[in-house]
């Protein structure tokens, strides 16, 4: 198993980890932890990120303006209840194994979809978050033998219930292994599979945590009668060599404004840190 801790400022392997959740991200690259929070912290954290909805404008980013209004960034910065969330011990017991002791939060988003709004972000096609981080060419596998490692982590913490008609995550489990991004002709294909195995629907109730490793297949399933919308927390975690993501690097940056201004084309400002807006930072 790809398990770490850190000392003396190194990873080491680790072959002491009994938390189930932990070995299940890593062989199939996702879990659910069923009631993670209390029916209070529920209560309390779904009023603070409404609260972040009423009070904050949307923050402008994605390629859709009609997909603006479902998302709020950086909610750590914005509510001391998502910051106290994304600590939650039973989401880092099971993470903590796979990404250090010292792993951060790498992007903080709330999610409000509203009910039939499955085709206004880029989360209703197959993907993966990052990566993938291991690129494997065709016609090789990874070689069991090998734990895989994982560099980021993400965690839904459900504040309403998810089920099958409001188009819950799907995850295609084992698919972290396959070293590719989904197939680009399939990507809304319902019946898309890896090695066999098709998509695993992450059903949940408040207080539900569901985690999937970065590199695995998941999309947002299609919604159908009887959708209700979603509301729920996601939480990005890496490794503390991932740079975070919280805010867009043209907004934060360790640059000087001379600095800024010499990097003139894409290359030279991407070389300086200037990245454009990608998965993590909207």
């Amino acid at each position: 198993m790809s398990v770490l801790k850190r000392r003396r400022g190194y990873l080491l392997s680790r072959d002491d980890v009994s938390n189930p959740a932990a070995r299940q991200l890593e062989s199939e690259g996702w879990a659910l932890l069923p009631g993670a929070f209390t029916r209070d912290e529920v209560a309390a954290l779904k009023a603070a990120v409404l609260h972040v909805f009423e009070t904050v404008p949307a923050d402008g980013r994605g390629p859709d303006p009609r997909a603006w209004p479902m998302f709020r960034y950086e909610m750590l910065n914005r509510s001391a209840e998502c910051q106290r969330a994304v600590g939650q011990r039973a989401v880092l017991d099971a993470i903590e194994p796979l990404l250090g002791e010292d792993c951060h939060v790498i992007a903080n988003t709330a999610w409000r979809n509203p009910p039939t709004s499955d085709g206004l972000h880029g989360g209703g096609h197959w993907h993966i978050d990052a990566g993938p981080h291991v690129p494997l060419p065709d016609g090789v596998e990874w070689p069991r033998e090998i734990p895989h490692p994982v560099f980021a982590i993400g965690a839904h913490i459900y504040l309403e219930p998810c089920a099958v008609a409001d188009g819950p995550t799907g995850v295609i489990p084992g698919s972290h292994l396959s070293g590719k991004p989904p197939p680009a002709d399939r990507l809304l294909d319902d019946e898309l599979t890896w090695n066999g195995r098709g998509v695993e629907p992450l059903l949940a109730a408040p207080g539900d945590v569901g985690l999937f490793v970065s590199d695995v297949w998941h999309r947002r399933l299609p919604t159908r009668a009887g959708d209700r919308g979603r509301l729920f927390l996601q939480v990005h975690y890496g490794r503390r060599d991932i740079a975070q993501r919280l805010r867009p690097s043209a907004e934060i940056n360790q640059l000087t404004d001379a600095a800024i201004e010499r990097a003139t084309d894409e290359r030279e400002r991407t070389l300086a840190g200037l990245h454009p807006r990608f998965f993590y930072d909207g």
